[in-house]
Parts: structure tokens; C-alpha cells; sequence
């Protein structure tokens, strides 16, 4: 009502009060006239993108958003396949190391059309030393990309090729079974050339973001929401149905549950567990669990002459982590208890995947055999003191609460350090310094090299900054075996070795968690959790 009555701040001194009313009622229905004939979806994310600038970001969150916003050769469907994208086709050269994409007739948000080469300028940036991104790696099959990112070799070495303004070839390193999926990434999402060019890192603001997916960005408050609106030039907008989505930042997620209630929110994206028995009571048809491809673990690393650098040490706060209490406990049986990285039930692995024997001890004894690995080195009872940082959510300052008292069971001495979210991956990517923190990795394909790759010495997802070279060295087979069995056991080798030397402790996998009006269509729970507006619909 309010935002009526600020349309006329100047007349409204000289206005009779009937003057008032009617101008009122017309506003109103002028008003509902504007809401009917749009269909608005608010979405609540987890945090705000840190950034937009799809070669600076690496969370869940800013993937939601991205994928709106851009649109790679291949895309994910309501059901979280890989199906294609700006490419409507592909050829794949015998050997399996050459991709040739055929792309669509597409256009930016700006009018101008879709290019190979604002695929090979994306690709290219995001190997340029310079760009310093984050999440390069996951490009690394392509052929040099590993040598170019580490300034080894020239960017023009970069098996990428244009070959016409509709053509792509992409040369790999070997063969990947996975690669058509790594193109669904917010890696491997194209650039507008001309406006990164012209704006440099002001690209991505509101009025000169130039995007090429289903939606182009309206307007961003930071705190508030993030708006977009649909793009007329895409080639499917005929069969986009929603018009403007309005992400919503929700690092409280009893805030989105409210507002959800209300009917404000049609979808939150997460689910505070302490309030899941209300939620199954009360919103039960709203209520989406689903089997999710991620492991929630705590990455260990100290200063260097912190006790934290011994592999027995770390080994004992693993042995007295009750995992069941967490899952069963603490998030509400949502979440499944976890002693490995790679979750189980993934594609291309060994049976049954990796074990450790410790998973199926009795708590008590864990905790003995936890207390003498301390004392084999030399840590005193009540000697070590740990930092335990998490970001912001309820569920993760629950996690952390319950860890604290389950290490003073071993007489380690806890305390609990909270960090707003959108810088907080930052800080871990850019080496700063912490005892033991929160983290979770959501496989970007359904393959094991996703979850191991990040433990890799080059990588700035390795936050505790652990080096084996004999890890590394078993990945690098792994990535140079083209029989998928033995791909398998060099893998199965190396998580082993993680699982020993435990630089990251594996607590959790992950469910995905999600309250969805009904009013919303379109939405299907998947494996990937992946969920873009291009499908959706608003009753």
C-alpha cells in the first residue's frame, strides 16, 4: 500500500481525501492488473552470489543463479540430465578426443548473436593466469588447459577452436566420460565478448551485464534480492512461462520458512533440520527430500606447528565424531552418515565403493583408541584448544555446537567461530589461516574425480592446503587410464590414502532439502539438485 501512496508525494497535499481514495483505488487495481499479467516466481537461495562473473564463483548458490542468467553448450533439464544447450548438436571423433558443436540460433541479452567465440573467449579467459579463477580445474581434460592456467604454455595452446561463427571444436587431453556433463558447469559457460572487454570487472553490473540465457538481470540489492527478468532474444523464450524471478537471500532459513507460510517465498531452498518436525507436520506436501550428490566434511589445517599437522591427531577427532547423533540427531534424519569423500552410489567406481574400518566400531571404544593415537602424539589431555569455523546457518551452527562437545569426550578443547557467508569460501580459497572448518562439495558430475580432484595439491579448493605427491600422482593415472576398471582402482587408491591421512574429515552426504509451493510446476527433485526457472511455472 505503501508504494501507492509514494506514486503521488507531491499531490498528495492538495488532494481532498476523496481525491485520495479514488486515486488509491485506481492504483490498486492498476496495480493487480500489472501482477496478473506477469508471472513472478520468488526464489529463495542460500546466500547471495559473491559474485556474477561466472569464472570468480564456486558456490551452490551462485550456480543457481548463473544458470539463469547464461547458458552453456549443454544444459541441465527439469530432471537434472545433461541435454543440449546453445549447441543443439555434437560430433565426437573416434578416438573420443575431439568434440565439434553445431550452435543454435541464439541471441544476447543485448540483441547480439551467439558466437563459438564467445565460447572460446569464456574458455580462454578462464585459463588465463591473469583471470586467477578458482574452479579452472574442472576444465583441466581439456588439451593444455592444466599447462596454459599455470602459465606453462601460451593461451593460444588451448585445445579450443573456432572453427565458424556456428562451429566449436574442443580438443581433449584424453578421454573423459564425463565431459559432455562438465559442460553443463558454470565454468564452461560462454562471455560476451565485447562487453567484458569494454567494462573489465564492471561487467557484471546491473546495466551492463550482457547474458544469453532464459532470464537477463534486472536489478540487484545485496541483502534484499537479486532480479531477473526474461530474455526476448533467447531461442526457447516462446516456452519460458516465468517473466521475473526475484532470488531472495535466506542465510537464516527460518526467516524463508515465514515468509514461505506467508506466501511471500514460492520455494526455499534449504531447510533448517531443528525445525523439521514442524515442517513435515505442517508442510508436508510442500516438503522435498531427495538423495543429493555431496559430502558435507571438515577440512583440517593449524598453524604449522599446531598438532593438527599430525595424521594421528586428525585421526582421533574423526574416531569421536558421532555421525549418526549428527544425522539422526542434529539434521533430523536428512542427512546420512559418512566415514568417505566420495558418496556412495556414484557412477564409475569400485564396488561398493571405499570403507574404513573404524565405521562400524562402538563409539566408546573409538573414543579409547582416539584418546591413545593424542597421547602416541604427545598431545596432553586438555592441551589442544580448536577453532571450529562455520558459516552462517542454523544446521552448520548445530553441527559445530554438537562436534565441540563430542571432542571434549577426548579432552580437546573446542570453541566456535562464526562467518558470514558470502565471504566466507573466499577466505578458505585464498589460503587464510583456521583450525578446522565447515565445508560441503556437490559434485559438478556424477563421477568420482569430482569429489578427489579438490583434495590435489594445485587446486584452491584443497583448503587445508594438504600436499601428497603420491595423491596426486594416483589422480594423474586416473586421468591418463582409458579403461574405466582400472580408472576405478587408481581412484579407489587415492581416496584410500585421503581416508588415512585425513586432511578432510568426511562427516555427512548429503539430501536435498527444499519446501516448494504447489502452486509451482516444473520442479523435480534430482540427484544434481539442479533446478532451473527455464522449466518452472507459477499456477
Amino acid at each position: 500500500m505503501t508504494v501507492f501512496w509514494n506514486r503521488f508525494p507531491n499531490r498528495e497535499r492538495n488532494m481532498s481525501t476523496r481525491d485520495l481514495l479514488v486515486a488509491s483505488a485506481l492504483a490498486l487495481v492498476m496495480g493487480a492488473g500489472a501482477v496478473s499479467a506477469q508471472m513472478v516466481l520468488n526464489r529463495g537461495n542460500d546466500t547471495d552470489p559473491s559474485s556474477l562473473d561466472p569464472h570468480q564463483t564456486s558456490t551452490v548458490s551462485e550456480s543457481n543463479v548463473l544458470i539463469d542468467l547464461f547458458e552453456g553448450l549443454l544444459v541441465f533439464n527439469a530432471a537434472g540430465e545433461a541435454v543440449p544447450g546453445m549447441a543443439e548438436r555434437w560430433d565426437i571423433s573416434d578416438d573420443g578426443l575431439t568434440y565439434t558443436f553445431h550452435l543454435r540460433d541464439s541471441k544476447w541479452s543485448n540483441g547480439d548473436p551467439v558466437t563459438a567465440d564467445d565460447f572460446s573467449f569464456a574458455y580462454h579467459r578462464i585459463m588465463d593466469p591473469q583471470t586467477a579463477a578458482g574452479y579452472a580445474s574442472i576444465l583441466f581434460s581439456i588439451k593444455n588447459a592444466e599447462q596454459v592456467a599455470g602459465g606453462k604454455m601460451p593461451l593460444d595452446q588451448l585445445g579450443v577452436k573456432v572453427i565458424d561463427p556456428k562451429t566449436l571444436e574442443i580438443t581433449l587431453e584424453a578421454p573423459t566420460p564425463y565431459f559432455l556433463e562438465l559442460l553443463t558447469h558454470q565454468t564452461a559457460l560462454p562471455l560476451h565478448r565485447k562487453s567484458v572487454e569494454a567494462l573489465g570487472n564492471q561487467f557484471t553490473r546491473p546495466g551492463n551485464l550482457v547474458s544469453n540465457g532464459a532470464f537477463r538481470l534486472a536489478s540487484f540489492t545485496p541483502n534484499a534480492q537479486l532480479v531477473m527478468e526474461r530474455n526476448p532474444g533467447y531461442y526457447d523464450a516462446a516456452n519460458v512461462k516465468i517473466d521475473r524471478i526475484n532470488y531472495i537471500p535466506f542465510e537464516d532459513r527460518s526467516s524463508c520458512i515465514r515468509r514461505f507460510e506467508a506466501g511471500e517465498v514460492h520455494i526455499c531452498s534449504d531447510v533448517p533440520a531443528e525445525q523439521m518436525d514442524y515442517v513435515q507436520k505442517k508442510l508436508t506436501q510442500e516438503l522435498r527430500i531427495a538423495p543429493y550428490l555431496g559430502v558435507y566434511y571438515l577440512p583440517v589445517k593449524g598453524a604449522p606447528d599446531s598438532p593438527l599437522k599430525d595424521a594421528r591427531v586428525r585421526k582421533a577427532i574423526s574416531l569421536a565424531i558421532d555421525r549418526d547423533f549428527l544425522a539422526n540427531q542434529v539434521w533430523a534424519g536428512t542427512m546420512l552418515p559418512s566415514y568417505t569423500f566420495v558418496p556412495p552410489g556414484i557412477a564409475n567406481y569400485v564396488e561398493g565403493g571405499v570403507t574404513v574400518d573404524y565405521a562400524t566400531e562402538d563409539l566408546f571404544d573409538r573414543e579409547d583408541e582416539a584418546k591413545e593415537l593424542l597421547e602416541e602424539a604427545g598431545v596432553a589431555p586438555g592441551s589442544l584448544t580448536v577453532e571450529l569455523r562455520y558459516n552462517t546457518s542454523e544446521n552448520n551452527k548445530n553441527t559445530m555446537a554438537a562436534i565441540a562437545d563430542m571432542l571434549k569426550n577426548i579432552d580437546i578443547n573446542a570453541r566456535l567461530n562464526e562467518v558470514e557467508g558470502t565471504t566466507y569460501f573466499n577466505y578458505m580459497r585464498e589460503d587464510g589461516p583456521f583450525d578446522i572448518s565447515r565445508a560441503g562439495w556437490i559434485g559438478d558430475y556424477n563421477d568420482p574425480q569430482t569429489f578427489l580432484m579438490i583434495n590435489m595439491g594445485n587446486t584452491p579448493f584443497n583448503y587445508s592446503r594438504w600436499k601428497s605427491p603420491e595423491y596426486d600422482a594416483l589422480m594423474n593415472k586416473a586421468a591418463d587410464t582409458l579403461d574405466l576398471g582400472e580408472r576405478a582402482k587408481a581412484l579407489a587408491e587415492a581416496e584410500t590414502l585421503l581416508l588415512d591421512q585425513l586432511p578432510v574429515i568426511p562427516i555427512l552426504s548429503y539430501s536435498s532439502r527444499a519446501l516448494v509451493s504447489t502452486k509451482i510446476g516444473g520442479y523435480e527433485d534430482n540427484l544434481m539438485d539442479k533446478h532451473p526457472t527455464r522449466w518452472m511455472s507459477v499456477d
